[in-house]
């Protein structure tokens, strides 16, 4: 009877029980490197929808295929399919030549094959994240069999930076066949094996380590996190505020939790603009409500609120717009909120009810309580539904940003937003110049703030768990963590 009910303890019970001690000491630098992703199913390669690309498969594609560059262990543009680059014609035109590269099939890497992936990619209506924010590409052509060029329309300074996302990574797709750093060893029970495609830069005698290998599964948080406390993965990366308690009930070693500095929205979007919502006030109501500090103090130190659409000036011509509220004590603009709810109430009785689509896990139910604590004071009933609720009148938005442009983050938050901030998105993305770019920017950053339709929180919180032995893993704002850049030595 005993040995069944042991059988039967919960995962987050068994979270609990592990020794912190087990993560403190040093993994010996030996063998596959073993990554554990946060989520479910199998990851794929060969993906033709690369919309909303699930970790698992943004990790599997930056290891087995990369874009004409990539991005390195500080999120910074490194070579990639193209050994050098140069910029002309003001910015106008990209410059590419390829490296001494093969896909993991053996055959040769091409210009002609490359541009006729790189276009497929870009294309208008592309099942692609990135293709929107691209569409200042006029042309890609095959200068030579070693050399292409990209020209645009308008200057786009951040193009390197969108090439190097996974998201842009040449796949074959008739033989599922990408250039590395990876190729696919073999598939296991739980997990693929991934070995580092042969370098003809290397010697002969430094190319066939085990620790070159990498041990790649996709798991749940509360697996992922148990199987690193108990010494058996070296590394977990993708976690979110969802998971986020089973990392703190677990208790790892401090060195071996770590943050990134992500870059990106984590807001509430306004999904349904009738009822309570379809007035602008009672919008900056809900939004003025909101204890920030507080919320972002419940879960870390090391989060940040935030109650402005952007995080910084980017490339706009002003700085961030801040909500008229946003100075006032929290007391204050409480008092405020509760005002516009009671007279909106006059007449109507019942208070308003405003339905959440929230994340699972228990990070999602600390976002819930916090943000239902401070809607109820004004006056406000918070509902929580799934994430994917159709019936939703308030969506979390949690993204990391591809790149540091403002149209980007407008881009994102503009849900059915108001028609003056939606023309100054598009004013943006045709802009001739550089300057003229920078005004519709901060046009539409004004008319969002304004408009009320994105409810800005903090900054995507993302976490991994980092073995000592993977010294080359590096924080950055693109929260991006390439797997042949996790220890020292690899390439």
């Amino acid at each position: 009877m005993t040995s069944r009910l042991r059988r039967r303890s919960s995962l987050p019970l068994l979270l609990l029980a592990l020794s912190s001690a087990a993560a403190c000491g040093r993994r010996a630098d030996v063998g596959p490197v073993v990554v554990s992703v946060v989520g479910e199913g199998k990851p794929a390669l060969a993906r033709a929808d690369r919309r909303d690309l699930p970790p698992g498969d943004r990790a599997l594609t930056g290891a087995l295929a990369m874009g004409l560059v990539r991005l390195d262990a500080a999120g910074q543009v490194e070579a990639g399919l193209a050994q050098r680059w140069i910029v002309t014609d003001g910015g106008m035109s990209f410059i590419f030549r390829l490296g001494r590269t093969r896909w993991s099939d053996g055959a040769p890497v091409t210009a002609a094959e490359v541009v006729a992936l790189l276009r497929r990619q870009i294309a208008a209506g592309a099942r692609n994240d990135l293709s929107p924010y691209l569409s200042a590409i006029s042309r890609v052509v095959e200068m030579t069999p070693e050399v292409i060029e990209v020209e645009l329309s308008r200057p786009r300074p951040d193009l390197l930076k969108l090439f190097a996302q996974p998201e842009m990574a040449l796949v074959r797709a008739r033989r599922a066949a990408g250039a590395g750093p990876f190729r696919l060893a073999r598939e296991e029970p739980d997990a693929l094996l991934l070995t580092p495609l042969p370098d003809p830069d290397r010697e002969a005698d430094d190319r066939a380590r085990p620790e070159d290998d990498v041990r790649l599964r996709v798991e749940p948080a509360a697996r992922a996190v148990a199987r690193f406390v108990d010494r058996g993965s070296d590394l977990v990366a993708g976690g979110t505020i969802a998971d986020w308690p089973l990392v703190r009930a677990a208790q790892p070693a401090a060195a071996n939790v770590r943050i990134d500095p992500a870059a990106g929205l984590f807001g509430l979007v306004v999904a349904r603009r009738d009822a309570f919502l379809a007035d602008i006030a009672n919008r900056a109501a809900v939004a003025q409500a909101i204890d920030r500090a507080a919320l972002a103090a419940a879960v870390s130190p090391d989060w940040p609120a935030r109650d402005t659409l952007l995080p910084d000036q980017l490339d706009s011509a002003t700085p961030p717009v801040s909500p008229a509220w946003s100075a006032l004590p929290v007391t204050e603009r409480r008092a405020a909120a509760a005002g516009i709810v009671a007279r909106w109430r006059a007449g109507r009785g019942a208070a308003p009810v405003l339905r959440l689509a929230l994340p699972g896990g228990a990070g999602g139910t600390i976002l819930f309580a916090h943000l239902a604590r401070d809607l109820l004071a004004i006056g406000v009933r918070p509902v929580r539904v799934a994430a994917d609720d159709d019936a939703a009148d308030l969506v979390l938005v949690d993204r990391v940003a591809p790149y540091d442009s403002a149209r980007w983050y407008l881009d994102q938050a503009c849900r059915d937003c108001a028609p003056a901030a939606r023309e100054a998105i598009e004013a943006a993305r045709v802009a001739p110049t550089l300057a003229d770019r920078a005004r519709s920017i901060a046009a539409a950053d004004a008319a969002l703030t304004e408009d009320g339709g994105f409810i800005p929180l903090a900054r995507p919180f993302r976490w991994s768990l980092v073995a000592y032995r993977l010294r080359a893993w590096t924080a950055n704002p693109r929260a991006w963590h390439p797997l042949n850049r996790l220890r020292a030595d690899t390439n």
